[in-house]
């Protein structure tokens, strides 16, 4: 008997000795001008942007996940790793930038925007190789001092908000959400002025550092700057960069090439948004200049998870008035961002047929995975019958009709598959009402008539999956694990972010590890973490950073 192949066990690099490229700066318009001041930089696509020092870092969190995937071995207290995470040092061959671009805020031109504490350090080539995906990824550290484009901002971030950002980029990745990744959260050891809701009362918090990672941070604000200017030419060149370097199967000699690249772009922000709508994601920030061309969740701030079904839901205080960005305008929103950057590719095609018919590109790609993500998610093999979608919509009217948490609902939804557990064998009253009792806030609330229209579609239900299991061949147990698969059981919930905060602020990043442990593995149950599946607690109903965030969360 032949002995078992040896385990591979990665080999680590100090990112202090690991080589970097620069080929963005080589590719693209560059400000003569290193000085960081805040100022207008016209006809550029980028700064060169040195961080600023910060006096005590401390290493806060890592993602050994993402560690491993890069080939980087965690910073040691102390090394010239955690000098480079905290900007106070650099690893060979980076050439640190901050990104020029414009967007759309809340609908209306904002202008010339930026990079205003963000630092791209340089690209770090795969250690996977060309086969693996992207052959390269560009390391940036979020809150690393002024820019160019700081305005009349100091460049720096928060504990509150870096954490939440590193919390969120790795349990997206993890919940298979196409988003930017996040290696490392540092501590400064210095203080930071911010006003957290815009109300005049600001207050010091713990600085902080985030090392965010992804092939490239690319937004369509980066386009749509040099269009607004006339910019033709730097244009041009950003969008051969982009071509030549992240979508390297279009022909970028082909007169048709910003049409194929427009496409898809617009396929992979409806996969990514579909996938939002899946899992009760609330970007709370959909601006032009937080939407990434790869298709990635990009800017983590005033997010949100949906915990009592409400389709106008928007975490985000700013947005409170209008909810433009509310959880059920996201589809809609991201497909007037991408009417933006149609836009702004305008100059570079002949006439604007190609440009709608990549929009409508969107549209198809987005109802078609919405819809087979609803399906997945109620163990259906698919929602093609005539009335489904007025059916699904009854769904959605029931979880709104009272506080219904939306993920513990179609998690428990499974224990009623016909031939599965004790609840679906009962087939009463109390077994079939059994997921929406579980996600209830007050049980008070579930009315008579209420709970006929629950045990009418529940029944409609069961009768659904009866079908499939008889004329699709299928096991209960397979449904049920498929169910599972698509309805996760732990989420990144504000709450839970905040006492991570509240206790890392304290000196104590026990409840951070936990956390970001059990969001490893969203959809598998964990022993003794019942507690991070729970409902909201009534404490965090109205308190800042669990039901109300600002741009600066």
């Amino acid at each position: 008997m032949s002995a078992p192949a040896p385990t591979l066990v990665p080999v680590l690099r100090d990112l202090a000795a690991t080589p970097f490229e620069a080929q963005v700066i080589a590719a693209l318009p560059v400000d003569a001008d290193d000085d960081p001041t805040p100022r207008a930089v016209p006809g550029v696509s980028l700064s060169r942007a040195r961080p600023t020092p910060v006096v005590s870092p401390q290493l806060l969190a890592w993602s050994d996940a993402l560690g491993e995937e890069l080939g980087l071995a965690r910073p040691a207290p102390g090394s010239a790793a955690l000098a480079i995470l905290a900007g106070n040092a650099l690893a060979p061959g980076m050439q640190p930038y901050a990104a020029r671009y414009g967007g759309h805020q809340f609908g209306r031109w904002a202008g010339q925007l930026g990079d205003g504490r963000a630092i791209t350090l340089g690209e770090l080539p795969s250690p996977m190789g060309d086969g693996a995906g992207a052959t390269a990824y560009e390391l940036q550290l979020k809150g690393a001092g002024m820019t160019p484009y700081s305005r009349h901002a100091d460049g720096r971030a928060v504990l509150r908000s870096s954490l939440r950002e590193f919390v969120c980029s790795e349990a997206m990745h993890a919940l298979g959400v196409p988003t930017t990744r996040a290696l490392s959260l540092v501590g400064t050891g210095e203080a930071v002025l911010r006003d957290m809701f815009y109300d005049g009362n600001a207050r010091t918090e713990p600085g902080a550092i985030v090392c965010r990672v992804a092939p490239t941070f690319l937004r369509f604000g980066n386009y749509e700057i040099h269009a607004a200017f006339g910019e033709r030419e730097s244009l041009q060149r950003l969008v051969a960069h982009t071509l030549r370097r992240h979508y390297p199967h279009i022909d970028a000699s082909d007169p048709a090439a910003p049409l194929h690249w427009l496409s898809e772009v617009c396929e992979r922000t409806a996969v990514m948004v579909a996938h939002w709508m899946r899992v009760g994601f609330v970007h709370g920030v959909m601006n032009t200049d937080n939407m990434s061309i790869l298709g990635l969740t990009l800017d983590y701030g005033p997010y949100g998870f949906l915990e009592g079904y409400d389709p106008q839901w928007t975490p985000n205080t700013t947005d409170a008035a209008g909810r433009r960005y509310a959880y059920g305008q996201q589809p809609q929103i991201a497909l007037w961002n991408l009417s933006r950057l149609a836009g702004a590719l305008r100059p570079l095609v002949d006439g604007d047929d190609g440009l709608h018919a990549a929009l409508e590109r969107y549209r198809d790609v987005f109802g078609r995975a919405h819809r087979t993500m609803s399906a997945a998610k109620l163990g259906l093999g698919s929602l093609a019958e005539p009335g489904d979608v007025e059916w699904l919509d009854e769904l959605y009217g029931l979880l709104a009709a009272t506080e219904t948490d939306m993920p513990i609902f179609f998690r428990q939804l499974s224990a009623l598959v016909p031939g599965v557990g004790a609840a679906s064998a009962r087939g009463d009253d109390a077994a079939l009402l059994a997921p929406v009792r579980a996600a209830l806030y007050d049980p008070d609330t579930l009315d008579a008539a209420l709970a006929a229209r629950w045990r009418q579609w529940l029944s409609r239900w069961q009768r659904r999956i009866t079908h499939d299991l008889t004329h699709e061949k299928s096991s209960a147990e397979l449904i049920v694990a498929r169910m599972d698969a698509v309805n996760p059981l732990y989420l990144p919930r504000n709450y839970l972010a905040q006492e991570a905060i509240d206790a890392a602020e304290q000196g104590d990043l026990a409840p951070l590890q936990a956390l970001m442990r059990v969001l490893q593995r969203p959809y598998a149950a964990q022993a003794g973490c019942e507690a991070y599946a729970a409902r909201r607690p009534e404490w965090a109903r109205q308190r800042p950073g669990c039901s109300a965030l600002s741009c600066s969360s």
